[in-house]
């Protein structure tokens, strides 16, 4: 599916493109399954938001397939392994990909992001990126880790360091992050307080593992987990909505808690006081872009517990614009896949 304008469903068409060819540190991976994140779809509405985005493109980043392909210097894949990758590709030389730091590449290469990416029958992909798929976990599932259980696993664990026997909070509990963060943090031995905002996305953060479901219009929520934690607060929350939740993040931690910031889908203004975050010693920590490392820890620990998301629907890839629809609607519960 090349994506050849701004707008609607028509700036995207299914064409024959030439199959792309390996690099020396390449592999080829014929693609089983997409699964669409909102990025493809903001970018496809415009303008682009990844730097060095160009029209034509090809949308597309996370991917569960099978390597047809592998360079001449690649010595740790061939053709039949099961893979996914991370999107984050980097340039593979500068000091931030020297270390693993690809999201801060200087010259980022983003499958489906400024690359082109996995809405095809064939993907190129740095064997670097590349994670095998144990035979035990089907490719229709392992399409629902990379950038949502990377995400999180950063989040969570490389920021948040959550521990044992604390209380986590996360909000928009059904979302694909949020779903994924709190299978995280139920491994980690922590409590899990979610909010979301209806019940069937409440029944689904359940089923994730929280412990403790609140609606988003709860009066009494700031309460409730205050209640929940013995009168401590939480230690950790998660906010990647923004304006719409900030004054219940703050309120819901409690003394020196820390906050992950990870976006702003409701806003991104907010005021707060400052002797409000010192004097109750709160953190407030902006996550950032995962590593490589937490790629590879997220996919480990998903593999040897099974987690995964749910699939909320699947389409071929000639019906992508329904895809579209399913997703911009927001009432899905885990991700919408396409099958190439």
């Amino acid at each position: 599916m090349v994506q050849t304008e701004f707008g609607g469903p028509e700036a995207v068409s299914l064409q024959d493109v030439p199959e792309p060819v390996c690099g020396p540190r390449d592999v080829v991976v014929e693609v089983a399954y997409c699964g669409l994140n909102r990025l493809d779809l903001l970018q496809r509405e415009g303008p682009g938001l990844i730097p060095g985005f160009r029209l034509p493109h090809v949308p597309g980043m996370d991917f569960a397939g099978t390597v047809v392909a592998a360079g001449s210097a690649v010595g740790s894949l061939a053709p039949g392994d099961r893979v996914i990758a991370d999107p984050a590709q980097g340039c593979g030389s500068c000091p931030r990909c020297a270390v693993g730091d690809r999201a801060y590449c200087v010259s980022p290469r983003i499958l489906g992001g400024n690359a082109s990416g996995a809405l095809a029958e064939y993907v190129l992909a740095s064997a670097e990126s590349i994670v095998r798929v144990p035979e035990s976990l089907p490719l229709s599932a392992a399409v629902t880790l990379p950038t949502a259980f990377a995400t999180a696993w950063h989040a969570v664990h490389t920021v948040g360091a959550l521990a044992a026997g604390e209380t986590f909070v996360v909000h928009a509990g059904a979302s694909s992050v949020s779903l994924a963060a709190i299978a995280l943090a139920k491994r980690a031995g922590a409590g899990v307080v979610a909010f979301a905002g209806s019940e069937a996305k409440r029944a689904a953060a359940r089923a994730a593992g929280a412990d403790l479901v609140l609606g988003n219009e709860d009066p009494d929520a700031v309460k409730t987990v205050t209640t929940f934690t013995d009168g401590g607060g939480a230690d950790l929350v998660l906010d990647h909505v923004g304006t719409a939740t900030w004054r219940t993040s703050l309120d819901c931690l409690g003394i020196r808690g820390r906050l992950v910031l990870l976006g702003n889908t409701s806003g991104d203004q907010v005021s707060f006081s400052l002797q409000e975050v010192f004097h109750r010693g709160l953190k407030l920590l902006g996550a950032g872009g995962y590593s490589s490392a937490d790629f590879v820890a997220a996919t480990s620990a998903c593999f040897s517990d099974g987690l995964h998301l749910p699939t909320a629907a699947r389409f071929p890839l000639a019906e992508l614009a329904g895809a579209w629809d399913v997703l911009a609607a927001r009432e899905t519960i885990g991700k919408v896949v396409i099958e190439p």
